[in-house]
């Protein structure tokens, strides 16, 4: 599942200001204690109660013109601001839904494992398609959509690794964001998780925080995956002959686990027997120790449980490998369907209004349709 290393390492784009503060963000800190929709459900946040100020300047035009006035003066309706607010709508409405709405594809047509980790891979690849059209813009006008996608993207992300990894840390926010279907957070109140009986007489031992150097390497790895997703996918676009097997290779990589990669064992062959295996990034980075691969062997690590639930199928699964053309078919399919989309839409449509309080409008037609048609 983890992306190429040696192709993070040659992104050259700006790094993600993670810990970038921005009042407008209230809204984004997720909830443990939230119940998860089910998967029919809409993922779009209900409405937003209005403040008093919003309603008194409604009903006061001269005030709501003074107040757009100062607002401008100090900053708030300059474009880096205004971009940064229509990003986090597209962020919101557009990509971080999407792995809710085709969950039954990734988990049971993939067979991506219910985790955090498959949750980000699948809300990564949208993040791109985005990117991609917003690199077709001006580039006064890209650079600060495509900055503010980005700082979105992993502002969430980082706020839902501290809610698992550091749970007494986390503290939920008066407007909490809408839960997710996708994977669910094992320290979350409702959590239907495997654990050790309790013990009579003995109370619960209370759940801890991981250091904080667990969670900067963690977000050490999302970055690497987010800058290798994206390098994968832009060789593809740009490559002229072959296109679609480099779009394969990397669809095979990042969400069918490289599974098969020394083969198919079947329940006859002759290392059928407790056969197990996962694909093991060769060239290192923040995901695999290059040094402990020596050390060890890398048969014999490829034999480890890692714990994420992606490797190769069991002997009696086999049949399973027969779905793989389609499944990277209609990836494929789906992803040129969706840049072909988005290049049609206009510049207005994506850049929106550009009026203060109006950020959102129109986001709409920038979301993405569905992997398969409903029936």
């Amino acid at each position: 599942m983890a992306a190429r290393a040696i192709v993070a390492r040659r992104v050259r784009q700006p790094a993600p200001a993670i810990r970038l503060a921005r009042r407008t963000l209230s809204s984004q800190v997720p909830s443990s204690s939230a119940p998860p929709p089910s998967p029919e459900s809409s993922p779009n946040p209900p409405p937003r109660k209005q403040t008093w100020l919003a309603g008194l300047l409604k009903e006061n035009p001269t005030l709501m013109r003074a107040f757009v006035g100062l607002s401008r003066v100090t900053g708030y309706g300059g474009k880096k601001q205004v971009a940064g607010r229509r990003a986090l709508y597209m962020y919101e409405r557009v990509c971080r839904p999407k792995p809710d709405e085709d969950m039954a594809f990734w988990q049971d047509e993939c067979h991506m494992p219910p985790t955090f980790q498959s949750w980000f891979s699948v809300t990564n690849l949208h993040v791109w398609l985005l990117t991609v059209r917003l690199r077709a813009l001006p580039p006064h006008e890209s650079r600060f959509l495509i900055q503010g996608l980005i700082d979105h993207f992993f502002l969430d992300v980082e706020e839902r690794v501290r809610a698992v990894l550091q749970p007494s840390n986390h503290n939920p926010r008066a407007v909490p964001r809408p839960p997710i279907a996708f994977y669910k957070n094992p320290n979350a109140k409702d959590a239907d998780v495997d654990a050790a009986p309790p013990i009579p007489g003995k109370k619960p031992r209370p759940k801890g925080n991981a250091p904080e150097r667990i969670v900067t390497r963690q977000m050490k790895i999302f970055k690497e995956q987010w800058a290798g997703l994206g390098m994968s996918l832009d060789l593809a676009l740009g490559t002229t002959q072959h296109s679609d097997v480099e779009m394969a290779g990397a669809v095979w990589r990042n969400f069918l686990g490289g599974r098969g990669a020394r083969g198919i064992v079947y329940p006859s062959s002759p290392n059928a027997q407790n056969y197990f295996r996962r694909s093991v990034n060769l060239v290192g980075g923040m995901v695999e120790s290059v040094k402990k691969l020596d050390e060890v062997g890398l048969e014999v690590e490829e034999k480890r449980d890692d714990g994420s639930g992606v490797h190769d199928y069991l002997p009696e699964e086999a049949d399973k490998y027969v779905a793989y053309p389609e499944l990277m078919e209609a990836l494929i399919t789906y992803v040129r369907k969706e840049l072909v989309r988005l290049e049609r839409l206009s510049d207005e449509d994506v850049l929106g209004s550009g009026v203060i309080g109006r950020e959102g409008e129109g986001v709409e037609k920038l979301k993405f349709g569905r992997i398969r048609a409903s029936p």
